[in-house]
């Protein structure tokens, strides 16, 4: 692997991007593990676009933009030294920042938006597995990367078996492929040491399985 293609893999595989990717995944091959998305998505449009695509701009601009923007502010008001956060100096106050938003969303999910309450489970566990890296990156530099692509490995194989979707079992099988070569990037990158990767990994697959597949 080249150091060219381990640093778009890191790029284009973001952990901020993981949870539309999921949505993504879930909402065209296994929709009906989304109570009333169907129904809804036939009947309400956004706009001028359908449900489907609607929510997941929502979620979109939600979990990847507004972080992002945050953390670019972080970056201007030179409260972080680096927009790649290399240094658990760094990390900090930006994973803090980010639980506090998606904590916020995962309770938008679950008041506002009842009719979902897949979605609302999906974002928590996100939610759940951020608030452990931020407490983890207080003392040690655990692998993010890894813990968003498992987390995404976990929460589309408890999907299918939860609601029995196996439609999924392909996308999971890519995923697992697709994790293998990014936690790859992120060793030729010298990111992250391979405990730190294995670490993350572990902690993304426990949760996600375990909130939303149980």
């Amino acid at each position: 692997m080249t150091t060219r293609i381990a640093q778009i893999l890191s790029a284009t595989l973001h952990p901020l991007l993981m949870p539309t990717i999921i949505f993504a995944i879930i909402f065209y091959i296994a929709p009906e593990a989304i109570s009333n998305l169907d129904v809804y998505n036939n009947s309400v449009l956004v706009g001028r676009m359908s449900l489907k695509i609607g929510l997941l701009l929502l979620i979109f601009l939600q979990t990847f933009i507004v972080p992002c923007v945050m953390i670019y502010y972080l970056y201007r008001f030179r409260l972080i030294k680096s927009l790649k956060m290399e240094t658990l100096q760094d990390r900090r106050l930006p994973y803090l920042i980010t639980i506090v938003i998606y904590t916020a969303i995962a309770a938008f999910y679950t008041y506002s938006l009842k009719q979902f309450p897949e979605i609302a489970l999906i974002i928590t566990s996100i939610a759940f597995s951020i608030a452990i890296v931020t407490v983890i990156s207080l003392y040690w530099k655990i692998s993010a990367h890894a813990v968003g692509i498992s987390g995404m490995v976990g929460a589309l194989f408890g999907v299918m078996i939860k609601y029995q979707s196996y439609a999924l079992a392909y996308p999971v099988i890519i995923s697992i492929i697709i994790g293998g070569f990014l936690l790859s990037a992120r060793l030729h990158l010298n990111a992250h040491t391979p405990m730190q990767i294995i670490a993350g990994t572990i902690l993304g697959l426990t949760i996600s399985i375990l909130v939303v597949g149980l």
